[in-house]
């Protein structure tokens, strides 16, 4: 879409794709990145972020604040930014209360999400090459390695939590990849947590001063690849779809737990069951019909809005 063209209907819709997004990053093991991918905002999300730079103040100087603003696609951004924080704020306590109450179906839905979404990108993939197969597998184990690490416990020093900061960010940017289980992997979500119930402003600050140069850093990089190797760059991301599917299998087992600051336990580690299995292991229902059925709903809703995109195009 023609970005001057937009109006307030069509910023209202990146406002609740930016909610998704900030739902999605609040849950070990969903990447805001992949809500971004499916919801085909992606490309323009890491062109937008790439032209926030140190030198943006320089032409702020010289051309003024209208003419950087449609620079940076200010409008885009900040609609975005604001649904990822009203979801953080909203939106993503109902989805850890569901995650909670029916994590079965929860995983289910995402896991239709996914898997209709890598069905989808390859459609825009037509001819794969050797260099595609390779990215897509390198991608998928990559996803697949970092998933079934055993987490670590660093200190929560200032610089610790810059460094966290920054990788859960670039980790957020990537389709499955979930920049708050980069935090559990390294022990630092509970201190992160912590951080927020104290209102510990230097460890806020810390980490989000890492955010902010993340993103800024970060997003150039990926942006750079989808410009240069476009072909292979998508097919690794799709791999890393692929491996995502391992964290959000619906039936799971915890291995390793933590409680947080609220007094809620935290899963760290956690394995696949089979589903027919499921119940012998952990003594509750598989719903199996019902994570059926949400996983279809997850499915229709990413090719239902890609029929929708492909229909308003149209007229």
């Amino acid at each position: 879409m023609n970005r001057e063209a937009r109006g307030i209907k069509d910023y209202l819709v990146v406002l609740l794709k930016g909610m998704c997004m900030g739902a999605a990053d609040v849950v070990p093991g969903v990447s805001g990145g992949t809500i971004a991918f499916i919801s085909g905002i992606y490309d323009e999300w890491l062109d937008s972020l790439k032209r926030c730079h140190p030198a943006t103040l320089l032409m702020l100087k010289n051309e003024g604040i209208a003419a950087t603003w449609r620079y940076i696609n200010g409008n885009f951004l900040v609609a975005l930014f604001a649904g990822i924080l009203i979801s953080l704020k909203t939106l993503a306590s109902v989805v850890l209360f569901a995650l909670d109450a029916y994590p079965i179906l929860v995983w289910a839905f995402f896991t239709g999400l996914i898997i209709a979404s890598i069905y989808s990108l390859s459609r825009h993939q037509p001819h794969w090459k050797l260099p595609h197969w390779i990215g897509l597998l390198l991608g998928a184990a990559f996803v697949y390695g970092v998933s079934v690490l055993t987490p670590a416990q660093l200190p929560g020093h200032w610089w610790v939590l810059f460094l966290g900061g920054f990788v859960a960010i670039c980790a957020m940017i990537l389709p499955g990849i979930s920049g708050s289980f980069i935090l559990l992997l390294v022990g630092l979500y509970p201190v992160f947590l912590n951080a927020i119930h104290n209102l510990d402003l230097i460890a806020l600050a810390s980490f989000g001063a890492g955010c902010i140069s993340g993103l800024i850093l970060f997003s150039r990089f990926v942006s750079w690849l989808l410009t240069r190797y476009h072909a292979v760059t998508l097919a690794t991301l799709i791999g890393f779809l692929v491996g995502s599917l391992n964290v959000t299998w619906p039936w799971k087992q915890a291995l390793v737990t933590t409680v947080d600051s609220h007094g809620k336990t935290v899963v760290l580690q956690q394995s696949n069951l089979n589903p027919f299995d499921y119940t012998a292991v952990t003594g509750a229902e598989p719903m199996i019909l019902l994570a059926c059925v949400c996983a279809l709903l997850g499915a229709a809703l990413v090719l239902g809005t890609e029929w929708l995109a492909a229909k308003m195009k149209q007229n």
